[in-house]
């Protein structure tokens, strides 16, 4: 436990001890949260899940519990533990940082690198059972200088997720080729398309000049479609060799 840390608590439960200002107090209590709820929070659900502790308050499954006691949707779940045993396994000295003098990563960013590194519930050592089959696809394998950078900027930058996505977003994920200029073709018809809708909508334009600008609204879009109908097979197959095999779904009963 970090010297802020300790501070803190000790500070709360002195307050709570001597019958401290309420207010004073809960202020206080705000800040043992602040920045290390998610960190707290998936340390409990582990411990939950591990001492099957939810079977003595009358649940016969984790994420049941999870679901019907603390509205914990079970990819939320999931989500917290994974990227706690992730912590755990590669940058452990983050579940000592108090959250102020060293900013905690967002849950986010953690399940980001999780996903990059390939980490999930079949590799989440606090599983205690056998994981139910992931729909989460299997990470492609990243050069190791990648992913250092990665890590870094997750726990010593502490990037929030969206500059991850970013920043490494084209090395991760590369688009396939014609992607952008695809992109670019489908925002132009559908803003000919809007354009086409709002125009009866105008007032002081002459019926005949607005029929006119449909029609040519209409003839623009079928030019761009022409443009992008085999570029889109062309991209379609192109993220059809690069993508990671599907893992079967997971059969009921």
């Amino acid at each position: 436990m970090s010297k802020g840390t300790k501070k803190i608590d000790d500070l709360a439960e002195l307050l709570e001890r001597t019958g401290g200002d309420a207010q004073r107090l809960e202020v206080v209590r705000r800040t043992q949260r602040f920045k290390r709820s998610w960190i707290e929070l998936a340390e409990a659900l582990i411990k939950v899940r591990a001492g099957r502790a939810y079977e003595r308050w009358g649940y016969d499954d984790f994420h049941a519990y999870c679901a019907q006691e603390l509205t914990l949707k079970k990819a939320t779940v999931d989500k917290l533990t994974v990227s706690y045993s992730t912590v755990q396994r590669h940058a452990p000295e983050v579940l000592e940082w108090d959250g102020v003098a060293r900013t905690i990563p967002t849950v986010e960013a953690i399940d980001y690198f999780s996903r990059a590194i390939g980490d999930g519930p079949a590799n989440d050592p606090s599983l205690d059972e056998e994981p139910a089959p992931s729909r989460r696809a299997p990470a492609r394998p990243h050069a190791p200088e990648v992913l250092t950078e990665l890590k870094n900027a997750v726990f010593d930058e502490g990037q929030p997720v969206a500059k991850l996505r970013k920043r490494f977003d084209p090395v991760l994920h590369p688009r396939p080729k014609g992607a952008d200029k695809l992109d670019l073709l489908n925002k132009a018809s559908a803003a000919a398309r809007k354009l086409a809708e709002l125009l009866p909508d105008l007032d002081g334009l002459p019926e005949k000049r607005v029929r006119k600008l449909e029609e040519e609204l209409g003839a623009l879009r079928d030019d761009i479609e022409a443009l992008a109908e085999p570029l889109r097979e062309k991209v379609a197959r192109a993220a059809k060799r690069t993508a990671p095999p599907r893992l079967p779904a997971a059969q009921s009963g």
